[in-house]
């Protein structure tokens, strides 16, 4: 979607151009855009998302200083100056447009957006205490859309591992291997399986989530 904006601007900046009596140069106008880019800004969330908004038009400030002696030079360069600082608006629509799509597409608290594809998935065995399981795949694919995301690290699972000095069993002992995300949404995960073989703890770069099955998803081997 960042594209789509730079093309946008690209073609505003090439009419505004072609309305000039005197062509400036070309690589002038990239410069004044790049420095027209530069500004004062503040951050804000949109879903878990840092997006800049733009507050003051240092670039052109900055341009306006540097050619306020020569008016017929900034006439010639203002309008692309301030298409600068535009575009800082221009990306930022064409951000959130993706950011919405995306979210859409891939909502993050759907468990089915991190486990996508379990055509070839396997348990792996990540403490000592684990015991022989096999992953019973028809189980996994029913839960995925009927999990039911819970609190996760409640005040149970914080006396179980910090105040329990007997405490000798992992709350995950399983790794959840070979699966995958939905396809273009850019996540990666990975999925740890609780020792009852009900409990789903996805971890990803912006979250973890915590989804609890009806039925076991392992079949212990004999």
């Amino acid at each position: 979607m960042i594209v789509l904006g730079w093309i946008v601007t690209g073609i505003i900046a090439s009419r505004l151009y072609k309305t000039q009596l005197e062509k400036p140069a070309i690589w002038k106008i990239i410069v004044v855009l790049l420095i027209g880019l530069f500004t004062f800004s503040i951050n804000l969330d949109f879903f878990g998302q840092v997006v800049q908004i733009s507050i003051l038009p240092l670039g052109v400030w900055i341009l306006y200083w540097l050619l306020r002696k020569n008016k017929l030079t900034w006439e010639k360069y203002r309008l692309f100056a301030w298409l600068g600082f535009g575009a800082n608006f221009i990306l930022m629509i064409f951000l959130l447009v993706g950011i919405l799509v995306n979210y859409l597409l891939y909502p993050r608290d759907d468990p089915s957006t991190y486990i996508s594809n379990v055509e070839d998935a396997y348990i792996i065995k990540t403490h000592p205490t684990a015991n022989e399981i096999s992953l019973i795949k028809a189980n996994l694919i029913s839960s995925i859309h009927s999990a039911k995301q819970q609190d996760y690290y409640s005040d149970s699972w914080y006396n179980e591992t910090f105040m329990d000095p007997n405490k000798t069993t992992e709350r995950f002992p399983y790794m959840l291997a070979n699966t995958f995300p939905k396809w273009g949404s850019g996540l990666s995960t990975t999925i740890y399986i609780e020792n009852n073989g009900k409990g789903i703890l996805i971890t990803s770069q912006e979250k973890q989530l915590y989804y609890q099955t009806e039925q076991s998803l392992f079949e212990e081997r004999k």
